[in-house]
């Protein structure tokens, strides 16, 4: 089906201008705020740069400061035991040197006490020596004695124990039984 035109009315110039200029109007204001819109964007990343910058190189700034304390600390600790390492050494070298000197003086101590003693000690025996022979002449009869009487419980024990084993003897055979 066939559509027919309306046809408006006769326009009126004055207000097709109007209408036109408003167009143009609404064109150059929409391009002046998007403009905007840009200028304020790109102002705000800037200032967004500029923050990001400032942050970072605080950041930068920071980070440096921790590392100087860190390899200062590091400096100190390293001194402090490299001088607590170089003081044991001295300690352990003094300590060594007096034991040294003591298991010196104990030695010639111990030599003086040994040579003070020797004489002493042949003394002794020189003086203990004619004693000693007088008591191995007593002994000698003694321990003859001593030896017989021995020899004689030996010949008086012998009848005894036989007479023993042939009582055990026969207990042994009745207990096998």
């Amino acid at each position: 089906m066939a559509t027919r035109k309306t046809k408006s009315p006769t326009p009126n110039p004055d207000l097709a201008a109007a209408a036109d200029n408003l167009s143009e109007a609404a064109q150059h204001v929409r391009a002046a705020v998007t403009r905007k819109f840009d200028e304020i964007g790109a102002a705000a990343a800037g200032e967004l740069d500029k923050a990001k910058k400032a942050a970072s190189s605080k950041g930068d700034d920071v980070k440096r400061k921790l590392d100087n304390l860190i390899a200062k600390a590091e400096k100190r600790l390293k001194k402090a035991s490299d001088d607590a390492r170089k003081t044991l050494h001295k300690v352990a070298a003094s300590a060594e040197k007096q034991i040294d000197k003591t298991k010196k003086a104990a030695r010639s101590k111990l030599a003086e006490l040994q040579a003070a003693t020797k004489p002493a000690k042949t003394a002794v025996a020189q003086k203990v020596a004619p004693v000693k022979a007088a008591v191995k002449k007593a002994a000698k009869p003694v321990a003859k004695k001593a030896t017989a009487k021995k020899a004689v419980a030996k010949k008086a024990a012998a009848p005894a124990k036989k007479a023993a084993a042939k009582k055990a003897a026969p207990r042994k055979a009745a207990a096998k039984k």
